[in-house]
């Protein structure tokens, strides 16, 4: 709040090239039509300037403080890129696929969990990435286990990035699960699911004793 306080006072001294921006966007206005003009002149520029004159200057700092800030922020956000890998199998039907308008959730090689409110939690300590094809798929990668990536579709408010053991990664009412075995060429095949990894990441993690 501070903050936003002290970058919409440093705005004072330039409030007469508002002023002159505000006349020609007035005038810009008015020339577009009746209705955006009675719109602007009666809920905006009238009950604005009528304001007492500290009043208004504050007003008009503070709006382009928060303009600033906000698009200070949008510019800090990274932008998230989907992992794309390459798949041994292919099969004529797919997760994301539609068949007669009707959209696919799980594939051949999945196994099928219905959570009935059970968050996802990740099985070890990795990785979170957006899948580039599925239905609200995401991959999870360990150090644990190197040469394994695990699939699961069907999630929810994916948490991406870095996660620990037992942390939340999404949600779901039904979640698609599959094991992948990086090959010697660098591709990836679906292999035999893991029943560990599937446990735990399902299963509330155990709490730390602390003594």
């Amino acid at each position: 709040m501070m903050n936003t306080l002290a970058i919409a006072f440093d705005f004072n001294n330039r409030l007469t090239a508002v002023s002159s921006f505000g006349l020609e966007r007035w005038s810009q206005i008015a020339s577009a039509g009746p209705w955006r003009w009675w719109f602007w002149q009666t809920l905006v520029w009238r009950p604005l300037w009528g304001l007492p004159g500290l009043l208004r200057r504050l007003v008009f700092s503070l709006g382009l403080g928060l303009a600033l800030a906000g698009l200070t922020s949008c510019g800090s956000l990274t932008q998230v890129v989907p992992r794309q890998i390459v798949l041994k199998q292919s099969w004529e039907i797919e997760s994301g696929d539609r068949v007669a308008g009707q959209l696919v959730t799980g594939s051949l090689g999945d196994i099928s969990v219905r959570l009935r409110g059970t968050r996802l939690r990740a099985p070890f300590a990795g990785r979170v990435e957006l899948a580039a094809k599925g239905f609200h798929c995401i991959y999870f990668s360990t150090p644990e286990v190197p040469a394994y990536l695990f699939r699961y579709c069907g999630v929810r408010r994916p948490r991406l990035g870095l996660v620990q053991a037992g942390e939340v990664i999404g949600r779901g009412q039904q979640i698609h699960f599959a094991t992948l075995r990086r090959q010697p060429d660098g591709a990836w095949a679906i292999v035999e699911p893991s029943d560990r990894v599937l446990e735990q990441s399902l299963n509330r993690p155990p709490p730390v004793l602390r003594f």
